[in-house]
């Protein structure tokens, strides 16, 4: 997914007189002229950031939760049209949702163990038949050895990567009952949220003094639902068919496995610039272990490159660019850090997040600078 066009809507002014015919008007941004007024929302955005680290473990499966609402919402309005009860439209979009999860968690398991399997007998010989490689791999082992300030005597020795590996998933396994309660806290916010958001959104609304501001409050969180449903479910569409077109790239090259590459194409591509980095490089390995050390094996990470390339300057600005903007290097920033903060998961939700952040930013005038850097 291109950077550039990865965000919600935020319609502008010189789009609105595109659609209106009339002058653009930029809607004034105020700064802020008290010194003590920036230290305070300093030390207010790092308390916040603070608890969202402490508390990563309780925070991450809420906002999870809050994200895929705003996929599923437009499931229980459909419902709603066709007089179903939204307790009803509630429980089969979940339905729904846990069945095409576990759907392809039991499709994809055997594919995966099979090649995790396969790859601690197939690592060491690949790297005997890189043995050009050894030297340069060996000095990079050493340098990071003496940036973590461990041993770096130790050479280069491929014999290791098992060992390594073992202790990877060691790691992961040992995560299971963790995983199950966030998966758990995540069903359980969703499911209420598909139900009550609303009645929530209302009784906020009935707190506040003023009716501009209860105005306001609606109109935000209309757009951010509205804006984020759009963007979600399109690049849901549009990274599937990076997937397809990807699996579809290596059964045609012989690559074994073909349907799980898809799918992992389909994931990567939700981490803009990041995410198909770390594609090339898994299919370059995937394919030097399924095709030989050979020339050919550099054909399907090409292919790879090739459609994540029309996808992110082609397919991409042409569905989203006209309504989806954000300035690239927040982008990338927003996935550096959130990644830092929370992991994979937080690199997923940055963009998502990114996005909420601008809508609200523009439409709260003391704020609204900071949403115009933000703008593509």
């Amino acid at each position: 997914m291109s950077a550039v066009t990865a965000d919600a809507r935020v319609q502008t002014p010189s789009e609105d007189a595109a659609e209106t015919g009339r002058p653009a008007e930029r809607a004034p941004m105020p700064l802020p002229e008290d010194v003590r007024t920036v230290f305070l929302g300093g030390l207010f955005v790092l308390a916040v950031l603070t608890v969202l680290y402490v508390a990563a473990e309780l925070l991450l499966p809420i906002v999870l939760a809050f994200v895929l609402n705003l996929v599923l919402q437009p499931l229980v309005r459909l419902g709603e049209k066709i007089r179903l009860p939204r307790v009803v439209g509630a429980i089969l979009s979940m339905a729904l949702l846990i069945a095409v999860v576990v759907g392809l968690g039991l499709g994809l398991s055997g594919p995966a163990a099979a090649w995790a399997t396969g790859l601690v007998e197939a690592v060491p010989k690949l790297m005997q038949q890189l043995h050009v490689l050894a030297r340069p791999l060996a000095a990079l082992q050493n340098l990071l050895a003496r940036v973590q300030g461990t041993s770096p005597d130790a050479a280069f020795n491929p014999g290791t990567i098992p060992v390594r590996m073992a202790g990877v998933a060691h790691t992961v396994f040992s995560g299971t009952s963790a995983l199950a309660g966030g998966v758990f806290t995540t069903l359980l916010v969703l499911f209420y949220l598909l139900n009550f958001g609303e009645t929530f959104l209302r009784r906020t609304v009935e707190i506040l003094p003023r009716f501009s501001d209860k105005r306001l409050a609606v109109e935000i969180v209309l757009r951010v639902q509205r804006d984020l449903s759009a963007y979600l479910v399109t690049v849901g569409a549009i990274n599937t068919m990076v997937g397809l077109a990807t699996g579809t790239v290596m059964w045609a090259c012989g690559v074994g496995n073909a349907v799980l590459w898809g799918f992992l194409a389909c994931v990567l591509n939700f981490v803009p610039i990041l995410g198909p980095m770390v594609g090339i490089v898994l299919f370059l390995l995937v394919s030097a272990l399924s095709l030989g050390v050979h020339w050919f094996a550099v054909l399907p990470p090409a292919l790879y490159f090739v459609i994540h390339v029309v996808e992110g300057e082609v397919v991409t600005p042409m569905l989203l660019a006209r309504r989806f903007t954000i300035n690239p290097v927040a982008v990338v920033l927003a996935l550096v850090f959130w990644y830092w903060m929370w992991g994979v998961p937080g690199a997923v939700l940055a963009v998502p997040m990114l996005a909420i952040a601008k809508i609200i930013c523009d439409d709260l005038p003391p704020l609204r600078a900071f949403g115009h850097f933000l703008e593509g």
